[in-house]
C-alpha cells in the first residue's frame, strides 16, 4: 500500500507550512517557539474572545454605579 502524503497546514504563527501528523508534538504549530509565542499572546491578553454581550466594559466601579444604592 503506498503511503499517504500528510495534510500539509500553515502555522497559525509564522505561516509556515508544516505537516499536520502525529509525529509533530507541536501541531498545529511549527515548533515548540511558535507555540509559546501563541500561548504568550493568549496570557498578555492579546488574544480576545468576543461575549455577546459586546467587549465586556461593564465596570462596577464606574461614577454611574457609585452613585446607585448609597
Amino acid at each position: 500500500m503506498p503511503e499517504r502524503k500528510p495534510q500539509m497546514v500553515n502555522c497559525p504563527q509564522c505561516s509556515m507550512a508544516v505537516a499536520w501528523e502525529e509525529a509533530n508534538p507541536f501541531r498545529p504549530f511549527c515548533s515548540e517557539r511558535c507555540r509559546l509565542i501563541d500561548l504568550g499572546q493568549w496570557a498578555s491578553e492579546s488574544y480576545r474572545i468576543p461575549s455577546e454581550k459586546g467587549e465586556g466594559t461593564h465596570n462596577p466601579e464606574s461614577p454611574e454605579e457609585r452613585g446607585r444604592g448609597n
